[in-house]
Order: structure tokens, then sequence, then C-alpha cells
């Protein structure tokens, strides 16, 4: 790899840390309730003093220089990553700003955003693994619906587990680092070093949110987030085919399946509006049952971080040898799948 790439790196890692540093002083100068997370009655908060929610503005303009060096340096255009993370950054924003659009409206703009974006963008999976859904793929309006239906669920399944220190941090990280070697290996350097600036973009801002949380991401980081992983692995599918998409499912195993199983919980069971929060999300659940155990609420806390990623990526280690294996990974995500409702019940029937 180039020497200027890590040079470069370096840069973004440097810029990241001023802009946490000094940034957030100006911003508290000029109106200390901007970018403020105070809260404290929602669901999903778990601080008792406020935090500023300006992280994902530091990961945000760090992803830009990247953009701009790449176009400049390399002459190379990710006008996906641009368009896609630049516009639900901006829907994050407005969150984070407090402009209050109700859950319904803000999940039909996104909605609306993404058919756009797909479309400009002729961006579109090309193969499931499952041979009857890539026969509906080839009709137009199912295969924009199926795009879309996709990246919804990783974005809110993104700012879903955020709130928790390093939760959503640590688990992109996992995910990155993964993409970065499938594509370093692949011969697709470009993308691999891509890929590989933004993780040390990211590992940047985990400096200031676990163990302790000095910054939040906002809704605006995590999905930010989001988009960039959802981005990321289907380009990665795309471009290396040899590689099972039952694989990448298992890589975004936990950021899909815990909307997709909260959005069934609510409906079937619980007969309310999926769209508004409760404390019910399986990380939520755990930090109950360590609270119980352990009155420090901030080592509870982190340790929820600590407990999911560490297990998650012991479960992705065999997926990660047999990824060319289609057979073995559409299998091993049904594990997963079993693996998650039982600790589900395992940890709901402890704080009961």
């Amino acid at each position: 790899m180039d020497p200027n790439n890590f040079i470069l790196i370096f840069l973004l890692v440097s810029f990241n840390i001023l802009f946490y540093k000094y940034f957030l002083v100006i911003i508290n100068r000029f109106n200390p309730k901007l970018l403020i997370d105070d809260q404290f009655e929602k669901p999903q908060a778990f601080h008792d003093k406020p935090v500023s929610t300006a992280g994902g503005m530091g990961i945000f303009f760090s992803f830009l220089i990247l953009c701009l060096y790449f176009f400049l340096s390399k002459q190379i255009i990710y006008s996906e990553y641009l368009s896609f993370c630049a516009f639900f950054f901006i829907l994050g924003l407005s969150d984070d700003l407090k402009l209050n659009v109700r859950p319904k409206f803000r999940l039909i703009a996104m909605f609306v955003i993404l058919i756009f974006l797909v479309i400009a963008n002729n961006f579109y999976i090309e193969n499931t693994g499952i041979r009857l859904l890539n026969r509906f793929l080839t009709i137009d309006i199912f295969a924009l619906f199926f795009m879309c239906l996709c990246f919804l669920f990783i974005i809110n399944g993104s700012n879903l587990i955020d709130g928790y220190n390093g939760l959503l941090t640590i688990h992109t990280l996992i995910i990155l680092l993964n993409l970065f070697f499938i594509n370093l290996f692949h011969g697709n350097s470009d993308l691999a070093f891509f890929i590989l600036s933004v993780f040390f973009i990211v590992i940047t801002f985990l400096k200031y949110n676990f163990p302790t949380s000095s910054i939040f991401l906002g809704d605006s980081g995590s999905y930010f987030i989001g988009t960039f992983i959802a981005v990321s692995v289907i380009k990665t599918s795309i471009a290396i085919p040899s590689i099972s998409p039952f694989y990448f499912c298992i890589l975004l195993f936990y950021l899909f399946f815990e909307v997709f199983f909260s959005f069934i919980r609510k409906i079937s069971i619980e007969r309310k509006s999926p769209l508004f929060p409760d404390q019910k999300h399986f990380h939520m659940l755990l930090y109950k049952m360590l609270i119980k155990k352990n009155i420090n609420k901030l080592k509870s806390n982190y340790s929820v971080s600590i407990i999911i990623n560490l297990t998650f990526l012991i479960l992705t280690i065999p997926a990660i040898l047999m990824m060319n294996n289609g057979m073995f990974c559409k299998y091993y995500s049904i594990i997963f799948f079993l693996i998650y409702l039982f600790s589900y019940k395992i940890v709901n029937e402890k704080i009961k």
C-alpha cells in the first residue's frame, strides 16, 4: 500500500482529534444547548448529564476530506458513498438539532430519499444467494423496494443500538476491518484503503466514547455509519461475487435482526406501533441484567458493548474461514438466528 496513504490516515486522525478538542469548545461558547443530548427521559437514555452529540460531525467532515483526497489524487469518485452518506447524515443532523420530526414522517423521508438515491446511482443488489429471490430481483420495482428495505434495516439498526458506550462503534470497527481484509486480499486496494481510512476515523471517535462517554454519535453519526456500512457491504459483494451473500448477512446480522425482531415483537406480541422506542431491545435487557449484579451503571453500560461485540466476533470466525462456501454460510446464518432468540429469552427471564 502507498506510504502516502498512511500519511493521510494520520492527518485524518489528527483532524478528528482537533475537531473534538476545539470545535466542541467553540460550540459550547456559541450556544451551550446546540448539539447537546439532555433528554434524560427517553427510553434509550442512560446518561444523567448533558452530552454533546457532535461525534457524527467529526466523522463526517473527516470522511469528506477522504473523498476529496481520492478525487484529487486518484481521480476516483465514490458517488454512492457521497450521496447516500451525505443525505442520511443531514437527515440525522435534523434530529440532533431538535427539529422534532415525527418517527412516521422520518421513515417516509428515509424511504423517499432511498428511492431517489438508488435510482440515481443505479445501485442494486445482484445476488442474494436465494434463487427465487434472485428471480424477483429481475423485476425493477421489486429490486428497488428490496434495496431500500435493506438500507432501512441497516441504518435504523445502527441508530437503534447506539446509546451504549462503544456498542455501535466497536461493532462498526469489526465489520469495517473484515471488509478491509476481504477487499485487500481480492485486489480491491483502493476500496480497501477507503474503508481502512474510515476505520481509523471511527477509532478516533471511540477514544471519546468508550469506556466513558464525553461525546455521542448522535443520529447524524449513527445514520452515517449505518449508511457507510450498507454501501461498503454491497460494493464488496458486487466486486467479489465468489463470497457467499449469506456471509454478508452474517456480518450484518446484529444490525439487521435487532430491528427486524423488534418490529415483529411490537406488532405481533405487544400490539403497539413499531416506530416508537422501548426498553425491550436485547442490549437494554442485558444492561438491566448486569446492573442487578453490579450497581455501577457505567460498568454495566460498557460491559454490554464488550459482551455483545466479543460474542459477535467469536461467532463470526467460522464464517470468515468459510465465506466462499454458500451452503455453510446459509446454515450458519440460521445458527446466528437461533443464538439470538435463545439469548434474548434467557436474558429476559433473568430480569423478571
